[in-house]
């Protein structure tokens, strides 16, 4: 009965997930349409371009982040106490999720003829060429799938669930996630799109086939995002797409 009672609770909207979701869309506008302005602000304190737009990465993700994990901290405690008691369900699984989404995302490169770097990517991987890898590694594998699976899994699926039908819930937040990547010249290029879009729907997947499991899905995303960390650092620079 305590279960019962305490779920519902868990996936109430609340005033913190009205204040992480307005840092998180308040500060993309900023970067959005005042971005060089920003980027020339951050020069003059740290000089580096890659160094500045690290420093903007976080100050936006740690900003997001403490809000974020102010109001999902029940949710993440309980789903790691789940997991903790399967881990050989949760060492399996992971990395099986990462191999079916790098499959996934090959398939829908296929149909529509081949891949092309955003502006985000292109970014981050100018960020890792100079950025070392203590410093990005906190941002890209703990800090920055957290922040991303509270809003597009926790927020988009496990809590407006509670008012619209499931599967639309599932649809906003794979349009949503694969679009906010996609930034720059490019729009929403269906090619640039694809390797978010194939990132999403397995996150999407496997958030809801673990039972709205925050904390399931978080470690599938930083487990993919610390693989694609490991292949930049492991590939030449001169090899990478300019």
């Amino acid at each position: 009965m305590g279960t019962m009672s305490l779920r519902p609770k868990l996936y109430r909207y609340n005033a913190l997930d009205a204040v992480a979701v307005a840092a998180y869309t308040g500060l993309t506008l900023l970067f959005v349409f005042a971005g060089g302005s920003v980027q020339r602000l951050m020069l003059e304190v740290f000089r580096d371009p890659a160094t500045a737009s690290y420093a903007i990465n976080a100050i936006f993700y740690a900003a997001v982040g403490i809000f974020a994990l102010a109001s999902a901290w029940r949710v993440a405690r309980r789903d790691l106490g789940i997991l903790g008691t399967r881990p050989w369900f949760t060492l399996g699984m992971v990395p099986l999720a990462v191999v079916v989404m790098l499959i996934v995302t090959a398939i829908l490169l296929g149909v529509l003829g081949g891949a092309q770097s955003s502006q985000n990517q292109l970014g981050i991987q100018g960020m890792l060429q100079q950025v070392p890898a203590w410093l990005m590694v906190p941002l890209l594998v703990v800090l920055g799938p957290f922040v991303e699976e509270y809003l597009f899994r926790h927020l988009l699926i496990g809590k407006l669930s509670q008012y619209v039908n499931l599967w639309i819930c599932c649809g906003i937040s794979v349009v949503v996630f694969a679009s906010i990547h996609v930034v720059g010249r490019e729009g929403l290029v269906l090619q640039a799109l694809a390797p978010y879009l194939g990132m999403a729907v397995v996150l999407v997947a496997v958030y809801v086939w673990t039972g709205k499991n925050l904390m399931f899905s978080y470690l599938v995303h930083a487990a993919k995002n610390l693989l694609a960390v490991l292949l930049i650092y492991a590939v030449p620079a001169d090899l990478l797409p300019n």
